[in-house]
Protein backbone atom coordinates (compact mmCIF):
# COMPACT_ATOMS: atom_id res chain seq x y z
CA UNK A 1 0.00 0.00 0.00
CA UNK A 2 1.11 3.54 -0.75
CA UNK A 3 2.05 5.73 2.22
CA UNK A 4 -0.75 7.88 3.59
CA UNK A 5 -0.62 11.62 4.10
CA UNK A 6 -2.01 13.57 7.00
CA UNK A 7 -5.55 14.79 6.39
CA UNK A 8 -6.42 12.10 3.84
CA UNK A 9 -9.45 9.92 4.44
CA UNK A 10 -11.21 6.83 3.11
CA UNK A 11 -14.92 7.25 2.42
CA UNK A 12 -17.86 5.11 1.33
CA UNK A 13 -21.27 6.30 0.14
CA UNK A 14 -24.15 4.40 -1.50
CA UNK A 15 -26.16 6.27 -4.14
CA UNK A 16 -28.56 3.33 -4.49
CA UNK A 17 -29.06 -0.17 -3.13
CA UNK A 18 -28.82 0.63 0.58
CA UNK A 19 -32.26 0.92 2.14
CA UNK A 20 -33.92 -0.72 -0.88
CA UNK A 21 -33.66 -3.80 -3.08
CA UNK A 22 -32.29 -2.80 -6.48
CA UNK A 23 -30.67 0.22 -8.13
CA UNK A 24 -27.22 -0.56 -6.69
CA UNK A 25 -24.52 2.12 -6.93
CA UNK A 26 -21.70 2.51 -4.40
CA UNK A 27 -18.98 5.17 -4.26
CA UNK A 28 -15.57 4.78 -2.63
CA UNK A 29 -13.12 7.64 -2.24
CA UNK A 30 -9.64 8.32 -0.88
CA UNK A 31 -7.73 11.59 -0.48
CA UNK A 32 -7.99 14.99 1.24
CA UNK A 33 -11.46 15.95 2.39
CA UNK A 34 -13.49 17.20 -0.56
CA UNK A 35 -10.78 16.17 -3.03
CA UNK A 36 -10.96 12.39 -2.78
CA UNK A 37 -10.29 10.31 -5.88
CA UNK A 38 -13.39 8.21 -6.50
CA UNK A 39 -14.49 4.87 -7.94
CA UNK A 40 -18.03 3.64 -8.57
CA UNK A 41 -19.12 0.05 -7.97
CA UNK A 42 -22.21 -1.02 -9.97
CA UNK A 43 -24.84 1.07 -11.69
CA UNK A 44 -28.17 -0.72 -11.61
CA UNK A 45 -31.89 -0.19 -11.99
CA UNK A 46 -35.07 -0.77 -10.05
CA UNK A 47 -38.39 -1.50 -11.68
CA UNK A 48 -41.43 0.79 -11.57
CA UNK A 49 -44.96 0.15 -10.37
CA UNK A 50 -48.18 1.81 -11.42
CA UNK A 51 -48.81 3.28 -7.96
CA UNK A 52 -45.63 5.32 -7.52
CA UNK A 53 -44.19 5.60 -11.04
CA UNK A 54 -46.91 5.10 -13.68
CA UNK A 55 -45.69 4.86 -17.24
CA UNK A 56 -42.03 4.79 -16.25
CA UNK A 57 -39.83 2.13 -17.88
CA UNK A 58 -36.88 2.00 -15.45
CA UNK A 59 -35.74 3.68 -12.24
CA UNK A 60 -32.06 4.57 -11.86
CA UNK A 61 -29.87 6.27 -9.27
CA UNK A 62 -29.47 10.02 -9.31
CA UNK A 63 -25.78 10.45 -10.21
CA UNK A 64 -25.71 14.26 -10.10
CA UNK A 65 -23.31 14.15 -7.13
CA UNK A 66 -20.85 12.15 -9.24
CA UNK A 67 -21.38 14.24 -12.37
CA UNK A 68 -20.43 17.34 -10.36
CA UNK A 69 -17.15 15.59 -9.45
CA UNK A 70 -16.28 13.93 -12.75
CA UNK A 71 -12.71 15.17 -12.62
CA UNK A 72 -12.25 13.01 -9.50
CA UNK A 73 -13.96 9.81 -10.76
CA UNK A 74 -11.39 7.21 -11.87
CA UNK A 75 -13.39 4.17 -13.03
CA UNK A 76 -16.54 2.04 -12.80
CA UNK A 77 -16.51 -1.60 -11.64
CA UNK A 78 -19.47 -3.95 -12.26
CA UNK A 79 -19.73 -6.97 -9.96
CA UNK A 80 -22.20 -9.02 -12.03
CA UNK A 81 -24.79 -8.85 -14.80
CA UNK A 82 -28.07 -8.66 -12.89
CA UNK A 83 -30.14 -5.65 -13.97
CA UNK A 84 -30.08 -4.13 -10.50
CA UNK A 85 -26.29 -3.91 -10.83
CA UNK A 86 -25.67 -3.24 -14.54
CA UNK A 87 -29.04 -2.10 -15.94
CA UNK A 88 -28.39 1.67 -15.73
CA UNK A 89 -24.87 1.54 -17.16
CA UNK A 90 -25.69 2.13 -20.84
CA UNK A 91 -28.23 4.84 -19.94
CA UNK A 92 -26.03 6.84 -17.55
CA UNK A 93 -22.51 6.15 -18.86
CA UNK A 94 -22.70 9.03 -21.39
CA UNK A 95 -22.79 11.40 -18.39
CA UNK A 96 -19.75 9.75 -16.78
CA UNK A 97 -17.55 8.54 -19.68
CA UNK A 98 -15.11 6.65 -17.47
CA UNK A 99 -13.48 3.21 -18.01
CA UNK A 100 -15.68 0.26 -17.09
CA UNK A 101 -14.25 -3.03 -15.78
CA UNK A 102 -16.06 -6.37 -15.46
CA UNK A 103 -15.56 -10.11 -15.76
CA UNK A 104 -16.10 -11.79 -19.12
CA UNK A 105 -19.78 -12.84 -18.84
CA UNK A 106 -20.76 -9.51 -17.27
CA UNK A 107 -18.79 -7.63 -19.91
CA UNK A 108 -20.53 -9.64 -22.66
CA UNK A 109 -23.96 -8.56 -21.34
CA UNK A 110 -22.75 -4.98 -20.88
CA UNK A 111 -21.34 -4.81 -24.39
CA UNK A 112 -24.66 -6.00 -25.83
CA UNK A 113 -26.38 -3.16 -23.98
CA UNK A 114 -23.82 -0.63 -25.20
CA UNK A 115 -24.25 -1.74 -28.80
CA UNK A 116 -28.03 -1.38 -28.53
CA UNK A 117 -27.53 2.14 -27.16
CA UNK A 118 -25.12 3.10 -29.95
CA UNK A 119 -22.13 3.19 -27.60
CA UNK A 120 -18.72 1.62 -28.16
CA UNK A 121 -18.66 -1.86 -26.58
CA UNK A 122 -14.87 -1.65 -26.19
CA UNK A 123 -15.46 0.83 -23.36
CA UNK A 124 -16.14 -2.18 -21.13
CA UNK A 125 -12.85 -3.92 -20.40
CA UNK A 126 -12.71 -7.62 -19.48
CA UNK A 127 -10.80 -8.40 -16.30
CA UNK A 128 -9.79 -11.89 -15.22
CA UNK A 129 -10.21 -12.95 -11.60
CA UNK A 130 -7.62 -12.27 -8.97
CA UNK A 131 -4.61 -12.09 -9.03
CA UNK A 132 -5.20 -9.76 -12.02
CA UNK A 133 -5.74 -6.27 -10.65
CA UNK A 134 -6.83 -2.86 -11.92
CA UNK A 135 -5.21 0.32 -10.64
CA UNK A 136 -7.62 3.25 -10.50
CA UNK A 137 -6.04 6.25 -8.82
CA UNK A 138 -5.24 5.27 -5.22
CA UNK A 139 -7.26 2.04 -5.51
CA UNK A 140 -6.14 -1.43 -6.58
CA UNK A 141 -9.13 -3.63 -7.40
CA UNK A 142 -9.34 -7.41 -7.85
CA UNK A 143 -12.37 -9.49 -8.90
CA UNK A 144 -12.96 -12.49 -6.64
CA UNK A 145 -15.25 -15.29 -7.93
CA UNK A 146 -18.32 -15.94 -5.76
CA UNK A 147 -21.43 -18.03 -6.36
CA UNK A 148 -24.74 -16.31 -7.08
CA UNK A 149 -27.76 -16.87 -9.31
CA UNK A 150 -25.93 -15.61 -12.39
CA UNK A 151 -22.55 -16.73 -13.78
CA UNK A 152 -19.25 -15.06 -12.93
CA UNK A 153 -20.44 -12.93 -10.05
CA UNK A 154 -17.63 -11.28 -8.16
CA UNK A 155 -16.77 -9.78 -4.84
CA UNK A 156 -14.22 -6.97 -5.07
CA UNK A 157 -11.02 -6.71 -3.07
CA UNK A 158 -10.27 -2.99 -2.97
CA UNK A 159 -6.85 -2.13 -1.61
CA UNK A 160 -6.37 1.46 -0.46
CA UNK A 161 -3.61 3.39 1.34
CA UNK A 162 -5.64 2.98 4.53
CA UNK A 163 -6.40 -0.72 4.27
CA UNK A 164 -8.23 -3.49 2.45
CA UNK A 165 -11.94 -3.36 1.68
CA UNK A 166 -13.98 -6.38 0.61
CA UNK A 167 -17.14 -5.45 -1.31
CA UNK A 168 -19.12 -8.69 -1.27
CA UNK A 169 -21.43 -8.04 -4.21
CA UNK A 170 -24.36 -10.47 -4.29
CA UNK A 171 -23.32 -13.95 -3.14
CA UNK A 172 -24.33 -17.25 -1.61
CA UNK A 173 -22.36 -20.15 -0.16
CA UNK A 174 -22.75 -22.71 -2.94
CA UNK A 175 -19.65 -24.77 -3.68
CA UNK A 176 -21.19 -26.43 -6.75
CA UNK A 177 -23.81 -24.20 -8.45
CA UNK A 178 -23.81 -26.14 -11.73
CA UNK A 179 -22.89 -23.21 -13.98
CA UNK A 180 -20.07 -20.84 -13.04
CA UNK A 181 -17.68 -20.95 -10.11
CA UNK A 182 -18.58 -22.11 -6.64
CA UNK A 183 -17.95 -20.45 -3.30
CA UNK A 184 -14.49 -21.22 -1.88
CA UNK A 185 -13.76 -20.70 1.84
CA UNK A 186 -10.03 -21.08 1.25
CA UNK A 187 -10.09 -18.21 -1.24
CA UNK A 188 -11.62 -15.90 1.36
CA UNK A 189 -9.27 -17.04 4.10
CA UNK A 190 -6.34 -16.27 1.81
CA UNK A 191 -7.66 -12.74 1.21
CA UNK A 192 -7.88 -12.13 4.96
CA UNK A 193 -4.45 -13.68 5.62
CA UNK A 194 -2.64 -11.50 3.03
CA UNK A 195 -3.77 -8.17 4.47
CA UNK A 196 -6.14 -7.58 7.40
CA UNK A 197 -9.60 -6.65 6.13
CA UNK A 198 -10.47 -3.16 7.28
CA UNK A 199 -14.07 -3.13 6.08
CA UNK A 200 -16.56 -5.64 4.68
CA UNK A 201 -19.42 -4.10 2.69
CA UNK A 202 -21.83 -7.01 2.72
CA UNK A 203 -25.02 -8.25 1.02
CA UNK A 204 -27.89 -8.17 3.54
CA UNK A 205 -30.80 -9.47 1.45
CA UNK A 206 -31.46 -12.73 3.35
CA UNK A 207 -30.38 -11.68 6.83
CA UNK A 208 -33.78 -12.74 8.19
CA UNK A 209 -33.52 -16.27 6.72
CA UNK A 210 -32.36 -18.36 9.68
CA UNK A 211 -31.35 -21.61 7.94
CA UNK A 212 -28.16 -22.12 5.87
CA UNK A 213 -28.73 -21.59 2.15
CA UNK A 214 -29.23 -24.52 -0.24
CA UNK A 215 -27.23 -25.34 -3.33
CA UNK A 216 -28.61 -24.86 -6.84
CA UNK A 217 -27.85 -28.55 -7.42
CA UNK A 218 -30.51 -29.63 -4.90
CA UNK A 219 -33.20 -28.68 -7.45
CA UNK A 220 -32.34 -31.23 -10.15
CA UNK A 221 -34.25 -34.13 -8.57
CA UNK A 222 -37.46 -32.32 -7.55
CA UNK A 223 -37.79 -30.44 -10.86
CA UNK A 224 -37.13 -33.56 -12.93
CA UNK A 225 -39.67 -35.56 -10.92
CA UNK A 226 -42.30 -32.81 -11.24
CA UNK A 227 -41.97 -32.48 -15.01
CA UNK A 228 -41.85 -36.24 -15.60
CA UNK A 229 -45.24 -36.59 -13.90
CA UNK A 230 -47.13 -34.18 -16.15
CA UNK A 231 -49.51 -35.17 -18.95
CA UNK A 232 -50.19 -31.83 -20.65
CA UNK A 233 -47.87 -29.08 -21.86
CA UNK A 234 -45.34 -27.86 -19.28
CA UNK A 235 -44.36 -24.20 -19.01
CA UNK A 236 -41.76 -22.95 -16.53
CA UNK A 237 -40.48 -19.51 -15.69
CA UNK A 238 -37.46 -18.32 -13.73
CA UNK A 239 -35.16 -15.32 -13.74
CA UNK A 240 -33.69 -15.11 -17.24
CA UNK A 241 -30.24 -14.45 -15.77
CA UNK A 242 -30.21 -17.70 -13.77
CA UNK A 243 -28.43 -19.70 -16.46
CA UNK A 244 -27.88 -22.69 -14.17
CA UNK A 245 -31.65 -22.90 -13.53
CA UNK A 246 -32.43 -22.59 -17.23
CA UNK A 247 -30.12 -25.51 -17.88
CA UNK A 248 -31.69 -27.57 -15.08
CA UNK A 249 -35.19 -26.92 -16.45
CA UNK A 250 -34.18 -27.73 -20.03
CA UNK A 251 -32.41 -30.93 -18.97
CA UNK A 252 -35.46 -32.01 -16.96
CA UNK A 253 -37.70 -31.36 -19.96
CA UNK A 254 -35.49 -33.35 -22.31
CA UNK A 255 -35.22 -36.21 -19.79
CA UNK A 256 -39.04 -36.36 -19.74
CA UNK A 257 -39.08 -36.75 -23.53
CA UNK A 258 -40.15 -33.20 -24.27
CA UNK A 259 -38.95 -30.76 -26.90
CA UNK A 260 -37.83 -27.54 -25.21
CA UNK A 261 -38.56 -24.03 -26.51
CA UNK A 262 -37.17 -20.81 -24.98
CA UNK A 263 -39.56 -17.84 -25.16
CA UNK A 264 -38.39 -14.32 -24.38
CA UNK A 265 -35.60 -12.11 -25.67
CA UNK A 266 -33.87 -11.73 -22.28
CA UNK A 267 -33.67 -15.50 -21.81
CA UNK A 268 -32.16 -16.10 -25.23
CA UNK A 269 -29.69 -13.27 -24.66
CA UNK A 270 -28.47 -14.78 -21.39
CA UNK A 271 -27.98 -18.25 -22.86
CA UNK A 272 -26.09 -16.75 -25.81
CA UNK A 273 -23.89 -14.66 -23.52
CA UNK A 274 -23.15 -17.68 -21.32
CA UNK A 275 -22.02 -19.68 -24.34
CA UNK A 276 -20.05 -16.83 -25.95
CA UNK A 277 -18.21 -16.08 -22.71
CA UNK A 278 -17.46 -19.76 -22.09
CA UNK A 279 -19.19 -20.09 -18.72
CA UNK A 280 -21.57 -22.68 -20.18
CA UNK A 281 -20.12 -25.00 -22.80
CA UNK A 282 -23.38 -26.75 -23.69
CA UNK A 283 -27.11 -26.23 -23.40
CA UNK A 284 -29.78 -28.82 -24.21
CA UNK A 285 -31.11 -28.58 -27.79
CA UNK A 286 -34.14 -26.31 -28.12
CA UNK A 287 -36.60 -25.55 -30.87
CA UNK A 288 -38.13 -22.39 -32.33
CA UNK A 289 -41.65 -21.19 -31.44
CA UNK A 290 -42.71 -22.05 -35.00
CA UNK A 291 -41.50 -25.64 -34.58
CA UNK A 292 -43.15 -25.83 -31.15
CA UNK A 293 -46.56 -25.38 -32.80
CA UNK A 294 -46.13 -28.77 -34.48
CA UNK A 295 -45.19 -30.68 -31.29
CA UNK A 296 -47.93 -32.57 -29.37
CA UNK A 297 -48.66 -30.84 -26.04
CA UNK A 298 -47.61 -33.86 -23.95
CA UNK A 299 -44.19 -33.67 -25.63
CA UNK A 300 -43.59 -29.92 -25.28
CA UNK A 301 -41.98 -27.75 -22.62
CA UNK A 302 -41.74 -23.96 -22.79
CA UNK A 303 -39.25 -22.01 -20.67
CA UNK A 304 -40.46 -18.43 -20.59
CA UNK A 305 -39.62 -14.99 -19.26
CA UNK A 306 -41.84 -13.13 -16.80
CA UNK A 307 -41.31 -14.69 -13.37
CA UNK A 308 -42.30 -11.38 -11.76
CA UNK A 309 -45.53 -10.96 -13.72
CA UNK A 310 -44.07 -8.37 -16.12
CA UNK A 311 -46.88 -7.39 -18.45
CA UNK A 312 -44.91 -7.65 -21.70
CA UNK A 313 -43.08 -10.87 -20.81
CA UNK A 314 -44.03 -14.26 -22.24
CA UNK A 315 -45.69 -15.65 -19.10
CA UNK A 316 -48.11 -12.72 -18.81
CA UNK A 317 -48.90 -12.81 -22.52
CA UNK A 318 -49.67 -16.52 -22.34
CA UNK A 319 -51.94 -15.75 -19.39
CA UNK A 320 -53.87 -13.29 -21.56
CA UNK A 321 -54.29 -15.73 -24.47
CA UNK A 322 -52.03 -16.78 -27.30
CA UNK A 323 -48.36 -15.85 -27.60
CA UNK A 324 -46.61 -16.57 -30.91
CA UNK A 325 -49.45 -18.99 -31.64
CA UNK A 326 -48.92 -20.97 -28.43
CA UNK A 327 -51.55 -21.12 -25.69
CA UNK A 328 -52.18 -22.75 -22.33
CA UNK A 329 -55.09 -25.17 -21.88
CA UNK A 330 -56.82 -27.05 -19.11
CA UNK A 331 -54.58 -29.77 -17.71
CA UNK A 332 -51.32 -27.99 -18.55
CA UNK A 333 -48.84 -27.12 -15.80
CA UNK A 334 -47.11 -23.79 -15.13
CA UNK A 335 -44.08 -23.78 -12.79
CA UNK A 336 -42.74 -20.67 -11.06
CA UNK A 337 -39.13 -21.75 -10.38
CA UNK A 338 -38.53 -18.36 -8.79
CA UNK A 339 -39.27 -16.21 -5.78
CA UNK A 340 -41.66 -13.28 -5.99
CA UNK A 341 -39.70 -10.10 -5.31
CA UNK A 342 -41.47 -7.92 -2.69
CA UNK A 343 -43.66 -5.41 -4.50
CA UNK A 344 -44.49 -7.75 -7.40
CA UNK A 345 -47.09 -9.84 -5.58
CA UNK A 346 -50.06 -8.21 -7.29
CA UNK A 347 -48.75 -8.65 -10.84
CA UNK A 348 -47.70 -12.26 -10.19
CA UNK A 349 -51.09 -12.91 -8.60
CA UNK A 350 -52.85 -11.67 -11.74
CA UNK A 351 -50.91 -14.16 -13.86
CA UNK A 352 -51.59 -17.05 -11.45
CA UNK A 353 -55.31 -16.29 -11.33
CA UNK A 354 -55.52 -16.03 -15.12
CA UNK A 355 -53.98 -19.48 -15.45
CA UNK A 356 -56.27 -20.84 -12.78
CA UNK A 357 -59.30 -19.64 -14.75
CA UNK A 358 -57.96 -21.58 -17.76
CA UNK A 359 -57.73 -24.78 -15.71
CA UNK A 360 -53.93 -24.70 -15.69
CA UNK A 361 -52.20 -26.22 -12.66
CA UNK A 362 -49.87 -23.61 -11.17
CA UNK A 363 -46.91 -24.71 -9.05
CA UNK A 364 -45.03 -22.01 -7.14
CA UNK A 365 -42.17 -21.93 -4.63
CA UNK A 366 -44.31 -21.81 -1.50
CA UNK A 367 -42.96 -25.24 -0.53
CA UNK A 368 -39.32 -24.37 -1.29
CA UNK A 369 -38.77 -27.39 -3.56
CA UNK A 370 -38.30 -25.71 -6.92
CA UNK A 371 -36.26 -22.57 -6.17
CA UNK A 372 -33.25 -21.58 -4.08
CA UNK A 373 -32.15 -18.05 -3.35
CA UNK A 374 -29.00 -16.52 -4.80
CA UNK A 375 -28.24 -14.67 -1.56
CA UNK A 376 -26.54 -15.74 1.66
CA UNK A 377 -28.78 -16.46 4.64
CA UNK A 378 -28.00 -15.33 8.20
CA UNK A 379 -25.79 -18.31 9.18
CA UNK A 380 -23.89 -17.86 5.89
CA UNK A 381 -23.32 -14.16 6.56
CA UNK A 382 -22.01 -14.95 10.05
CA UNK A 383 -19.71 -17.56 8.48
CA UNK A 384 -18.26 -14.96 6.11
CA UNK A 385 -17.72 -12.54 9.00
CA UNK A 386 -15.64 -15.25 10.71
CA UNK A 387 -13.67 -16.04 7.53
CA UNK A 388 -12.69 -12.45 6.78
CA UNK A 389 -12.48 -11.08 10.35
CA UNK A 390 -13.07 -7.48 9.25
CA UNK A 391 -12.55 -4.50 11.54
CA UNK A 392 -15.99 -3.27 10.54
CA UNK A 393 -19.08 -4.46 8.65
CA UNK A 394 -21.15 -2.05 6.60
CA UNK A 395 -24.41 -3.72 5.50
CA UNK A 396 -25.62 -3.00 1.96
CA UNK A 397 -28.06 -4.43 -0.61
CA UNK A 398 -31.23 -4.50 1.45
CA UNK A 399 -34.10 -2.51 2.86
CA UNK A 400 -33.42 -0.49 6.01
CA UNK A 401 -34.66 -3.31 8.25
CA UNK A 402 -32.15 -5.67 6.59
CA UNK A 403 -29.29 -3.22 7.10
CA UNK A 404 -30.22 -2.68 10.73
CA UNK A 405 -30.46 -6.39 11.51
CA UNK A 406 -27.16 -7.14 9.77
CA UNK A 407 -25.44 -4.35 11.72
CA UNK A 408 -26.88 -5.74 14.98
CA UNK A 409 -25.49 -9.20 14.26
CA UNK A 410 -22.04 -7.76 13.56
CA UNK A 411 -22.05 -5.64 16.71
CA UNK A 412 -23.09 -8.61 18.85
CA UNK A 413 -20.08 -10.49 17.44
CA UNK A 414 -17.78 -7.64 18.51
CA UNK A 415 -17.36 -6.14 15.03
CA UNK A 416 -17.83 -2.40 14.52
CA UNK A 417 -20.76 -1.60 12.22
CA UNK A 418 -22.80 1.28 10.86
CA UNK A 419 -26.03 1.68 8.91
CA UNK A 420 -25.47 3.74 5.77
CA UNK A 421 -28.64 4.21 3.70
CA UNK A 422 -28.45 5.93 0.31
CA UNK A 423 -26.76 9.32 0.49
CA UNK A 424 -24.95 8.60 3.77
CA UNK A 425 -21.20 9.22 3.54
CA UNK A 426 -19.10 7.22 5.97
CA UNK A 427 -15.53 7.98 6.93
CA UNK A 428 -13.98 4.53 7.38
CA UNK A 429 -10.42 5.76 7.93
CA UNK A 430 -10.35 4.90 11.63
CA UNK A 431 -11.29 1.91 13.74
CA UNK A 432 -15.02 2.61 13.58
CA UNK A 433 -17.13 4.03 10.74
CA UNK A 434 -18.40 7.58 11.22
CA UNK A 435 -21.19 9.39 9.39
CA UNK A 436 -19.65 12.62 8.06
CA UNK A 437 -22.17 13.85 5.49
CA UNK A 438 -25.60 13.19 4.05
CA UNK A 439 -26.57 14.17 0.52
CA UNK A 440 -29.91 14.21 -1.27
CA UNK A 441 -30.25 11.06 -3.37
CA UNK A 442 -33.15 11.20 -5.77
CA UNK A 443 -33.99 8.96 -8.67
CA UNK A 444 -33.70 9.17 -12.42
CA UNK A 445 -36.53 7.75 -14.51
CA UNK A 446 -36.30 6.33 -17.99
CA UNK A 447 -39.63 7.48 -19.41
CA UNK A 448 -39.86 6.16 -22.95
CA UNK A 449 -36.55 7.31 -24.38
CA UNK A 450 -36.16 10.36 -22.09
CA UNK A 451 -34.31 10.59 -18.79
CA UNK A 452 -36.20 12.65 -16.22
CA UNK A 453 -35.52 13.47 -12.59
CA UNK A 454 -37.81 12.39 -9.79
CA UNK A 455 -38.21 16.06 -8.82
CA UNK A 456 -38.99 17.27 -12.35
CA UNK A 457 -42.72 16.94 -11.74
CA UNK A 458 -43.49 14.70 -14.71
CA UNK A 459 -44.39 11.60 -12.73
CA UNK A 460 -46.01 13.65 -9.96
CA UNK A 461 -48.33 15.28 -12.52
CA UNK A 462 -49.07 11.88 -14.05
CA UNK A 463 -50.07 10.50 -10.65
CA UNK A 464 -52.27 13.52 -9.98
CA UNK A 465 -54.03 13.09 -13.30
CA UNK A 466 -54.49 9.39 -12.61
CA UNK A 467 -56.01 10.13 -9.19
CA UNK A 468 -58.05 13.21 -10.03
CA UNK A 469 -58.69 13.26 -13.78
CA UNK A 470 -58.15 16.28 -16.03
CA UNK A 471 -60.23 19.18 -17.28
CA UNK A 472 -59.32 21.49 -20.18
CA UNK A 473 -61.06 24.88 -20.37
CA UNK A 474 -60.81 26.89 -23.59
CA UNK A 475 -61.84 30.53 -23.83
CA UNK A 476 -61.59 33.00 -26.73
CA UNK A 477 -61.69 36.76 -26.11
CA UNK A 478 -62.22 39.42 -28.75
CA UNK A 479 -60.13 42.54 -29.27
CA UNK A 480 -62.12 44.28 -26.51
CA UNK A 481 -61.41 41.49 -23.99
CA UNK A 482 -65.00 40.27 -24.15
CA UNK A 483 -65.72 36.51 -24.33
CA UNK A 484 -66.36 35.40 -27.90
CA UNK A 485 -69.05 32.83 -27.28
CA UNK A 486 -68.96 30.61 -24.22
CA UNK A 487 -66.01 28.80 -22.63
CA UNK A 488 -65.99 25.12 -23.54
CA UNK A 489 -64.78 22.19 -21.51
CA UNK A 490 -63.16 18.82 -22.24
CA UNK A 491 -62.78 16.15 -19.54
CA UNK A 492 -60.52 13.09 -19.29
CA UNK A 493 -60.66 10.39 -16.62
CA UNK A 494 -63.76 11.81 -14.92
CA UNK A 495 -67.37 10.61 -14.69
CA UNK A 496 -69.62 12.23 -17.28
CA UNK A 497 -72.42 12.95 -14.82
CA UNK A 498 -72.60 14.59 -11.41
CA UNK A 499 -75.32 15.02 -8.79
CA UNK A 500 -78.83 14.40 -9.96
CA UNK A 501 -77.48 12.79 -13.15
CA UNK A 502 -76.54 16.24 -14.44
CA UNK A 503 -74.11 16.25 -17.37
CA UNK A 504 -70.77 17.31 -15.89
CA UNK A 505 -69.52 19.18 -18.96
CA UNK A 506 -72.79 21.12 -19.31
CA UNK A 507 -72.73 22.02 -15.61
CA UNK A 508 -69.14 23.25 -15.81
CA UNK A 509 -69.75 25.27 -18.97
CA UNK A 510 -72.93 26.80 -17.49
CA UNK A 511 -71.18 27.93 -14.29
CA UNK A 512 -68.19 29.26 -16.26
CA UNK A 513 -70.54 31.30 -18.48
CA UNK A 514 -72.30 32.67 -15.43
CA UNK A 515 -68.96 33.65 -13.91
CA UNK A 516 -67.75 35.31 -17.13
CA UNK A 517 -70.99 37.29 -17.48
CA UNK A 518 -70.23 38.97 -14.17
CA UNK A 519 -66.43 39.31 -14.53
CA UNK A 520 -64.95 42.80 -14.52
CA UNK A 521 -63.13 44.23 -17.54
CA UNK A 522 -59.97 44.46 -15.42
CA UNK A 523 -60.07 40.72 -14.68
CA UNK A 524 -60.80 39.80 -18.30
CA UNK A 525 -57.75 41.81 -19.41
CA UNK A 526 -55.33 39.92 -17.12
CA UNK A 527 -54.51 36.38 -18.40
CA UNK A 528 -52.92 35.15 -15.17
CA UNK A 529 -55.73 36.31 -12.87
CA UNK A 530 -58.39 35.15 -15.30
CA UNK A 531 -56.81 31.69 -15.51
CA UNK A 532 -56.76 31.33 -11.72
CA UNK A 533 -60.37 32.48 -11.47
CA UNK A 534 -61.52 29.94 -14.08
CA UNK A 535 -59.63 27.18 -12.23
CA UNK A 536 -61.37 28.12 -8.98
CA UNK A 537 -64.77 27.83 -10.63
CA UNK A 538 -63.98 24.41 -12.14
CA UNK A 539 -62.56 23.04 -8.88
CA UNK A 540 -65.53 24.26 -6.86
CA UNK A 541 -68.11 22.87 -9.28
CA UNK A 542 -66.23 19.56 -9.65
CA UNK A 543 -66.00 19.15 -5.90
CA UNK A 544 -69.74 19.76 -5.54
CA UNK A 545 -70.71 17.50 -8.43
CA UNK A 546 -68.28 14.54 -8.23
CA UNK A 547 -66.23 15.09 -5.05
CA UNK A 548 -62.90 15.62 -6.86
CA UNK A 549 -60.58 18.49 -7.68
CA UNK A 550 -59.21 17.60 -11.13
CA UNK A 551 -55.96 18.72 -12.70
CA UNK A 552 -56.61 21.70 -14.95
CA UNK A 553 -55.38 23.26 -18.17
CA UNK A 554 -56.81 26.63 -19.17
CA UNK A 555 -56.28 27.91 -22.71
CA UNK A 556 -57.02 31.61 -23.24
CA UNK A 557 -56.86 32.93 -26.80
CA UNK A 558 -57.21 36.61 -27.73
CA UNK A 559 -58.12 38.03 -31.12
CA UNK A 560 -55.76 40.80 -32.18
CA UNK A 561 -57.24 44.18 -33.10
CA UNK A 562 -57.12 44.90 -36.84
Amino acid sequence: MAPTKAGERLIYMPLGGAGEIGMNAYVYGYGPKGKERLILVDLGVAFPDMDSSPGVDLIMPDISWLVARLDRLEAIFITHAHEDHIGALAHLWPQLKKPVYARRFTATIGRMKFEEAGLSPSTIQIIEPRPQAVTAGPFTVQFVPVSHSIPESAALVIDTPLGRIVHSGDFKLDANPGVGEGWDDARMEEIAAEVPVKALMCDSTNVFSLHPGRSENTLHGPISELIAGQGGMVVATTFASNVARLKTLAEAGRAAGRSVCLLGRAMKRMVTAAQESGVMTSFPPNITPEAALEVPRRNLMLIVTGSQGERRAASAQLARGKYLGLEMKEGDMFLFSSKCIPGNEREVGKVINAYSEMGVNVVDDSGGKYHVSGHANRPDLEHVHRLLLPDMVIPMHGEHRHLREHARIALEAGIAAAIAPNGTMLDISGDVPKVVERIETGRTYLDGSALIGSMDGVVRDRIRMALNGHVTVTLILDENNAPLGEAWVDIRGLPTTGKGARDLIETLESDLSEFLDGASKKLLADDDKLEEALKRVVRQVSMEEIGKKPELTVVISRLAAE
